[in-house]
């Protein structure tokens, strides 16, 4: 399959820079402030690739809401391309763990579904083609959700994410409910996609092989209320080898900052 870009020759695409500055956030709960981010400072540079690792119920599906804009933080700021972070923005898209797409409506007409609430689908047509062809779903436009697999449903809300031209994508633990086997496609998937399009990716997972596989860079959060315990730059080449010894050698590195080397 040759996938198709929304870019042209002309077009020099680039992600969205993220800044993230002193954020700390809490929730109230039975009338108590509950810590959940504490003083997080970090920047995601055009074009680049961050994985959020770190314990369950840390904050890191927390901090990927207030940089896609769906919260505001406590204290701190958030910028894209300089520009204050104060809700959503198409530029910004999220991809969650399920695909929420709807039952009713076909493949194409979930992907369109961007298109229409931007009131642009007259003249979107051919970038949600595009966008089916990307995620390799042109044969399966007419399908319904009931008639794709986990996989193929991810790659539907994928292509959803894609027909709105992000300069952010934000994914809370994408594959996370998918077959191993399939995990590990959509794992591929997603760097051909990100390598095709040049935007800038933020992704929270749980799975540490998933990050080195993916990201450019970790992110290590610490418990609740998550501080950066670390930064790993991951330089190794793309395709990425699951048993390279750099990378075998990075999953411990990482483990051990979770107290997980034994």
């Amino acid at each position: 399959m040759v996938a198709a870009s929304f870019s042209h020759a002309s077009d020099v695409r680039q992600g969205a820079r993220i800044d993230v500055r002193n954020v700390t956030h809490r929730f109230a709960l039975h009338g108590e402030a509950l810590p959940v981010l504490d003083d997080i400072s970090l920047t995601i540079e055009p074009g680049e690739c961050v994985a959020l690792l770190g314990p369950s119920g840390c904050g890191k599906s927390t901090l990927l809401r207030l940089v896609a804009g769906l919260d505001a933080p406590a204290q701190g700021a958030i910028h894209a391309d300089g520009v204050p972070v104060t809700g959503p923005d198409p530029s910004r898209v999220v991809v969650f763990q399920d695909p929420t797409l709807f039952p009713w409506r076909t493949v194409r007409d979930n992907v369109a579904l961007g298109p229409q609430a931007q009131r642009t689908q007259r003249d979107a047509g051919n970038r949600i083609d595009a966008a089916l062809e990307l995620v390799g779903l042109s044969a399966f436009a007419n399908a319904y959700p009931h008639q794709l697999s986990g996989g193929m449903a991810q790659r539907a809300a994928l292509a959803r994410a894609l027909v709105n031209d992000p300069q952010l994508l934000v994914l809370d633990e994408p594959f996370g409910k998918l077959d191993s086997l399939t995990r590990i496609r959509m794992q591929s998937e997603l760097v051909r996609l990100w390598q095709t399009e040049g935007f800038s990716v933020l992704l929270v997972t749980h799975d540490v092989e998933e990050a080195l596989y993916v990201a450019n860079r970790v992110i290590v959060l610490s418990e609740r209320p998550a501080r950066i315990l670390s930064q790993v730059r991951n330089d190794a080449p793309y395709p990425r080898h699951r048993d390279d010894p750099d990378l075998v050698r990075l999953r411990r590195d990482v483990l051990a900052l979770l107290g997980l080397d034994t």
